[in-house]
């Protein structure tokens, strides 16, 4: 019986995926591939690794290394499957994906064990289940005998947004599909990425990795000490959160901000063939796509007869090879060809399909000008339930507030604002100063500048208000917490 440990790698922004995926916000939460199911990435990730179980392989629990700003989405997403157990190992500062398998690896190795890391990024779309499952099979049975294995895609087109994969020659041994790797190409440029598809033996890297703990280990000892070494003093630092339905570890925070950021393929897998620690690859032909901007959101969507996708309610007319994705009203488009549309509540994006990789400089530009559309939407999660900033002015702002059952928002006060609070559905437990009320729909209450509040809700349906603030700043950083159950300061 082979032991699987699952890694999911949540980290990233997906600037590219602007506006819809944002820092606070990003794709792998995202539902994107038009999959029936409506699961985002993140979720489509774990079950299809979980999809490879069978009579020799077991699985424990899941591994998800993730943002610690993220780590209520995650969760969240998590509870919405079937028996899924996992720890969450929250990050507090990105430092690339070298550092977060190690973590992984640290974690495995302290739970007395060596399983195979089933290593995979949350943002991936897969057409083809069976064939991922019967390749990632493969992939395990290489990982058991030691060796590392990763899945290299079928390359169908002159790509230069990948990395590229180079079999020997030779093939490499006695089961179809599987080769031995002769070295890493980095991204190339159009020239150089035809030649690759015309010679053959060229695949592209999906970053997806099998293989032990223990060889992960040794092979960062053997080529980036500094990384294993700084990775080990963070996580000696650890601290251990199970209060809530989660097990949540978090590595020592001053420690793991010094860890050199290196991805997994600069720190090791590229120094690996023609070493003690040979790569083979497994083929992967299975409609692969790494999403990693609109044009290819267009690529894997169900296109009609003209060649465009739409989401949400969409009107077309003399239209062709577009997306057009609406959020949050209709959106039209009479004679357009080529083009890409996301509306959302607070931002509109328009762009050529094939300038689609440049809506990471609008970002640049939104980062610049410390423009909140950077990092949250109007509607905002938070691990309470959620936000929509409806409505502002001078001198107010109007919210809706969702609270999901048996959840409560922080105990708090406000230096230059007062909050004026009405039901609209369910039941609300409200902390007025030394006050608490209980209030129906249609019920309304007033929460004076400078007065220590909360907001609970102790029914089983969901709790909705609209909350009009009034006061001189109304920024969301004008929040005193004294107790929280969430443990934000």
């Amino acid at each position: 019986m082979t032991q699987v440990l699952p890694v999911i790698l949540c980290g990233g922004s997906g600037t590219r995926l602007w506006p819809l995926s944002r820092s606070g916000f990003p794709k792998q939460f995202l539902v994107l591939s038009g999959d029936d199911s409506k699961k985002s990435l993140f979720q489509q990730a774990i079950e299809r690794i979980h999809a490879i179980a069978n009579a020799d392989i077991k699985f424990g629990s899941t591994v998800i290394v993730t943002n610690e700003e993220h780590r209520f989405l995650a969760l969240d997403q998590l509870r919405e499957l079937k028996n899924i157990q996992a720890t969450l190992l929250l990050e507090p500062s990105g430092r690339n994906t070298a550092p977060a398998l190690t973590l992984a690896a640290l974690f495995a190795v302290d739970a007395d064990s060596d399983p195979i890391l089933v290593v995979t990024p949350a943002d991936q779309t897969i057409q083809n289940g069976p064939a991922f499952t019967k390749a990632l099979q493969q992939a395990v049975s290489i990982a058991s005998h030691g060796d590392i294995a990763i899945l290299g895609i079928t390359s169908t087109a002159p790509e230069t947004g990948y990395g590229y994969i180079k079999a020997h020659s030779q093939g490499s041994s006695n089961v179809d599909g599987q080769y031995t790797v002769e070295r890493f190409v980095e991204k190339p440029d159009a020239a150089k990425a035809l030649k690759y598809l015309e010679e053959g033996g060229y695949f592209w890297n999906g970053g997806m990795f099998v293989l032990k703990a223990s060889v992960w280990l040794a092979a960062l000892k053997e080529f980036r000490p500094d990384i294993l070494i700084a990775t080990e003093k963070a996580w000696q630092a650890k601290a251990l959160d199970t209060s809530g339905d989660a097990v949540f570890v978090r590595p020592g925070k001053e420690a793991f901000n010094v860890i050199p950021s290196e991805s997994i393929d600069y720190a090791v897998i590229e120094k690996c063939p023609e070493s003690q620690f040979p790569v083979k690859m497994v083929e992967l032909n299975a409609g692969w796509n790494d999403l990693g901007a609109w044009d290819a959101v267009w690529q894997v969507g169900k296109q009609d007869q003209n060649g465009n996708v739409t989401s949400g309610d969409t009107l077309l007319t003399n239209s062709k090879n577009s997306l057009v994705h609406a959020s949050s009203r209709l959106v039209s488009a009479v004679g357009v060809e080529n083009l890409i549309i996301v509306e959302t509540a607070d931002a509109v994006l328009v762009a050529d399909r094939a300038n689609s990789q440049d809506v990471k400089n609008i970002v640049g530009q939104l980062e610049a000008q410390k423009r909140e559309e950077k990092n949250f939407h109007r509607k905002v999660a938070r691990p309470w339930g959620w936000y929509d900033s409806v409505d502002e002015g001078e001198r107010f702002k109007v919210k809706r507030i969702q609270v999901k059952p048996g959840a409560s928002l922080s105990l708090q006060m406000h230096h230059h604002r007062a909050e004026h609070w009405i039901v609209v559905k369910g039941v609300a437990e409200i902390t007025n100063g030394d006050q608490v009320i209980m209030l129906t729909e249609n019920q309304s209450t007033y929460i004076p500048q400078g007065q220590t509040h909360r907001l609970a809700n102790p029914g089983k349906t969901p709790l909705e208000i609209i909350e009009v603030q009034s006061g001189s700043y109304l920024g969301e950083d004008d929040i005193v917490r004294f107790e929280d159950t969430y443990g934000r300061s």
